[in-house]
């Protein structure tokens, strides 16, 4: 029981520390977003720049699919502007991801209290900063958290064998992998709860890896639900989200275990070696796509009838 109440309070903390950075972020930025997404898509490449860049500020890929998809159902976007802003948002969203393996831990107290200050003080900018700072040392300690979360896993008896049949049972990882990150609407999260397990040694890099891949399948539940009860357009955005993720996992299972030695090549800590992983597999599967964009906008069109 100690390990549910523990996995759902690291799991609501780190989520309650991204929205916080998110909003105060967003609050920052949100009308210069809503007009650069308006105007600079109309060509692919454009809105695939233009949303990698704001993906890497909001630090949600969701966030931005959302605000696409309530641009397309306003009638600002069409369906084909919008195949380059989800392809950027894959990549995006893996600066989270690459920044959560930072050391923080000496200036998080103080990033908190800077935070608290700025919030009550009755300014919209400085709330906003405030918001971003306490964010910030929230997911970092939560980050902490999750490592001593994965080490007291690893002395219970029940959980070990569990881990040992996803080692041994890939498909089940994937799976793992979508519904864990369906269930908590963000893969930044399921990802962070695999650096701490690989810190722990409980999971093998390729597993975490197939378990990253899923999350990437199962953030698209976001975008689906943001889609519903809109046009016809902007559920097309949702399902091109998820067709793209869909087939970019099903293109890298076969590959797995060289993109293991790759980021294992490239460092030695596990928790980097993940995030590495999901830069490599985003930035790949996004640009083998992009120079087909409108074909493949045109081809979701066709398998959804539009």
């Amino acid at each position: 029981m100690i390990y549910i109440l523990l996995f759902l309070v690291f799991i609501l903390l780190f989520i309650y520390g991204m929205t916080l950075l998110r909003a105060g972020l967003f609050d920052l930025s949100s009308q210069s977003l809503k007009k650069w997404l308006g105007k600079v898509t109309d060509k692919p490449w454009k809105g695939f720049l233009l949303s990698i860049f704001l993906t890497a500020l909001l630090q949600s890929s969701s966030a931005v699919m959302v605000l696409t998809i309530g641009l397309i159902a306003a009638r600002i976007l069409t369906f084909p502007q919008s195949i380059g802003i989800i392809l950027g948002t894959n990549i995006g969203t893996t600066f989270t991801t690459e920044f959560i393996t930072f050391d923080l831990n000496n200036y998080l107290l103080p990033l908190a209290i800077t935070g608290v200050l700025c919030i009550l003080i009755n300014k919209k900018k400085l709330r906003s900063i405030g918001f971003i700072f306490l964010g910030i040392s929230i997911v970092f300690t939560t980050m902490r958290g999750f490592n001593y979360f994965a080490e007291m896993l690893e002395q219970s008896s029940y959980v070990q064998p569990f881990f040992l049949h996803l080692a041994d049972h890939p498909l089940l990882a994937l799976f793992v992998g979508i519904c864990v990150t369906a269930l908590i609407q963000s893969s930044t999260a399921t990802i962070g709860m695999m650096m701490g397990f690989l810190h722990a040694d409980l999971l093998p890099i390729e597993i975490a890896i197939i378990i990253m891949l899923g999350s990437n399948i199962g953030t698209c539940i976001t975008s689906y639900i943001a889609s519903l009860g809109t046009d016809k357009s902007a559920k097309l955005c949702a399902y091109a989200h998820i067709w793209l993720n869909i087939g970019g996992v099903i293109f890298f299972l076969p590959f797995i275990p060289y993109l293991a030695d790759l980021v294992q090549y490239m460092t030695l800590d596990k928790d980097v070696q993940l995030a590495h992983a999901s830069l490599i597999f985003n930035i790949i599967s996004s640009i083998i796509v992009l120079p087909f964009a409108e074909r493949f906008g045109q081809l979701i069109m066709k398998i959804h009838k539009y």
